[in-house]
């Protein structure tokens, strides 16, 4: 794939309001768009994520009352991802998230465990002063949306609209993945909604400053 490819992909992205109803995503392309959200970096590399793959009718319903900018790509979209963030109780410095994560997935040794736990306590207590809970859920949702834009971007390169969405009610939402969905609210939280399909219409062209207005040289 060369340069030009990868920007006719950009320019073929856009935000569909409506999809086409009647087209499926083969089940091999959407795990694909789902494994660039996995690969995807974050902050000491936490992940401070969870997908919600909301493909029954009944759940996507009741998602409507609540999410504004949801109805039409709940009804028309192919697949509809919610995109949960981690809240404090996994993701502060002293969780039992963090400790076992650094030990069993990122498989460090004892010493750099505990050499990257003091450095991850000291850049939320002091470097990005992160010690407020909405604070700590604001940042770690920054990189839940580092995934959101890979899943995106990598559904265009191979055809396949999507939707970002965070026309919805934040408390009312996490309420209705609670009672319906079995989401813990101790441990998560709603951060937006992407769809994803084939669209029935043709986008407007893509409106955008100049380049030299939103990049300085030094």
């Amino acid at each position: 794939m060369n340069k030009q490819e990868i920007l006719d992909a950009f320019q073929f992205r856009h935000a569909c309001k409506e999809f086409d109803s009647s087209k499926i995503i083969p089940i091999e392309d959407f795990e694909f768009i789902l494994e660039t959200a996995q690969l995807s970096p974050s902050s000491f590399g936490f992940e401070p994520w969870h997908f919600i793959i909301v493909q029954e009718k009944k759940l996507r319903e009741l998602l409507k009352e609540n999410a504004w900018g949801a109805p039409k790509k709940l009804d028309t979209a192919s697949h509809f991802v919610i995109g949960l963030t981690m809240k404090p109780t996994l993701t502060k410095w002293n969780s039992d998230y963090i400790q076992n994560f650094m030990k069993n997935v990122q498989q460090l040794p004892d010493e750099m465990i505990k050499g990257k736990g003091k450095f991850y306590e000291e850049f939320q207590k002091s470097d990005y002063d992160l010690t407020d809970d909405r604070k700590l859920f604001d940042w770690a949702s920054k990189q839940c949306y580092i995934a959101l834009a890979n899943m995106m971007t990598s559904a265009a390169l191979i055809g396949i609209d999507s939707c970002p969405i965070e026309g919805l009610q934040q408390k009312e939402i996490d309420e209705i993945l609670k009672k319906d969905f079995g989401v813990d609210n101790n441990k998560y939280g709603v951060s937006y909604m992407v769809a994803f399909g084939y669209r029935v219409a043709g986008p407007k062209p893509k409106t955008r400053r100049n380049l030299n207005e939103i990049v300085t040289w030094k």
